[in-house]
């Protein structure tokens, strides 16, 4: 079974979540080991500036990383995501259809976030 993990992270979730990264701007880092990804969200690439403040926006302010999960939400996925982060950990068993569907979810959903990012 720990061989199949393996293939998924090394052949699915790594390559479908940074293959993310050129087609979104939000996306400013992607890292991960097996089936724990997290997928980091900033305004700017050069400078890293995060999408919001550690500690979350304040009332008011845009969110980012709350849009992106509401997308998700929508589309049948609900992601962990905290401070700048969404992570991706599906079950350890999780299939490679289930692992490309959560992949496209997230793809649709990163739209939400772009206008946020200088591209």
């Amino acid at each position: 079974e720990f061989r199949r993990v393996l293939f998924r992270s090394e052949n699915v979730l790594g390559p479908g979540l940074r293959d993310l990264m050129d087609r979104h701007p939000i996306v400013g880092d992607v890292r991960g080991l097996g089936t724990f990804w997290a997928v980091e969200f900033v305004l700017d690439r050069a400078t890293k500036e995060p999408a919001v403040p550690y500690l979350g926006a304040k009332p008011g302010e845009p969110n980012p990383v709350n849009e992106v999960v509401a997308e998700c939400k929508k589309r049948g996925m609900l992601p962990f995501a905290t401070a700048n982060r969404i992570h991706m950990v599906p079950p350890c068993n999780v299939s490679e259809a289930e692992a490309k569907e959560g992949i496209a979810i997230l793809d649709e959903a990163l739209s939400a976030g772009d206008k946020y990012a200088k591209a």
